[in-house]
């Protein structure tokens, strides 16, 4: 059984979490537009196969380059990482659950045959664009998680 989410701490960070973007994120849609004007082709949330419910940002299937744009708050980013203080032991389980299925993600991938490449939200996009087309060419290897 899940665990029970905790009563939010105001009205203003309730609505504020609802409207928090899934996907089609400002640094996610800023990376696709440099890679498809590059001339890269590529798929926009594709399932991860054999995990329901998981989805790969930026997929491009031919090269098997899988492609995540994490959120900093989300994934728990080594430099903007932020502690939330109410409800603090909830938000501290949530954020590890997180970055363990980050972690099994990318080994399922890399067992498939994948390539894994994990950006930054705050990631300069054209950095990040490099990044990938090196990676989807072959000239790069990953980054590891």
């Amino acid at each position: 059984m899940a665990a029970q989410i905790p009563t939010p701490s105001s009205a203003g960070v309730s609505d504020r979490m609802s409207r928090q973007r899934r996907r089609d994120t400002t640094p996610e849609v800023a990376i696709r537009k440099l890679l498809h004007a590059r001339g890269f082709r590529f798929r926009v949330t594709m399932p991860v196969p054999g995990m329901p419910r998981r989805s790969i940002d930026i997929a491009f299937t031919r090269a098997r380059v899988a492609v995540f744009v994490d959120g900093c708050f989300w994934h728990v980013c080594p430099v903007h990482r932020t502690s939330p203080a109410a409800n603090s032991d909830w938000w501290s389980k949530k954020l590890a659950t997180n970055q363990e299925r980050d972690v099994a993600t990318n080994e399922h991938l890399r067992d498939l045959g994948w390539r894994v490449v994990r950006i930054w939200e705050h990631e300069d996009p054209n950095e990040a664009a490099d990044r990938i087309a090196a990676t989807v060419r072959g000239e790069a290897l990953p980054d590891e998680i």
